[in-house]
């Protein structure tokens, strides 16, 4: 009897082993590409669009936005060079519905620069690069990082924002309050406070 009780009591545990170790019936398809988790410390070589691993232009975004596998922020495929100031770019971002979907929001300065390529110039984004909109010359496009320090050309301005200026790929403060800039949103990300 002692026999027989181990030997139930041993199947039974290896029945649960071969049970826990079966796959569990979790959904693991969805409609669109999978790509490996984006990390700023990778740099993805773009020479020409064909060539180009760094961007996918998303078609189930009816083409109208771009992952940019290098960082993981999605982007619009093209900049809206109506130029605005910096509050109404945000409000626009804010507002926006690109692709069927709402959650853009202006890029911060980093997240901005990280699309220029400093061998490049008119315009300084890299060779194999999907977006369109951008016409030179241009003033450059708003960033949603705020600088509190007033640069010495505006000593009594209390808040300027900084811009790309996508002639050379450089950043710049300028005075939110008379100057205006295209908008380029952006979803996913850090974001900044301020917005």
């Amino acid at each position: 009897m002692k026999n027989t009780l181990l030997f139930a009591l041993g199947l039974i545990a290896v029945a649960m082993v071969v049970f826990a170790t079966e796959p569990a019936d979790a959904q693991t398809t969805s409609t669109g590409p999978y790509y490996a988790t984006p990390a700023w410390d990778q740099k993805l070589q773009c020479d020409t669009l064909a060539t180009c691993p760094r961007f996918v232009l998303l078609s189930n975004w009816n083409n109208a936005a771009v992952l940019d596998r290098e960082t993981g922020l999605v982007w619009e495929q093209s900049v809206d060079t109506t130029f605005r100031n910096f509050h109404d770019s945000q409000v626009f971002c804010n507002n926006r519905a690109t692709g069927g979907r709402r959650g853009w929001r202006l890029p911060t300065i980093q997240e901005l620069s990280s699309l220029t390529d400093p061998t490049r110039n008119f315009p300084s984004l890299p060779a194999g690069h999907p977006f369109g909109g951008l016409a030179f010359p241009q003033p450059g496009a708003w960033s949603a990082s705020i600088s509190i320090a007033a640069p010495a050309f505006a000593p009594s301005s209390t808040s300027n924002a900084w811009f790309i200026e996508f002639q050379h790929g450089l950043a710049d403060i300028d005075v939110q309050s008379d100057s205006f800039g295209a908008t380029w949103c952006v979803r996913g990300g850090q974001g900044v406070d301020p917005q």
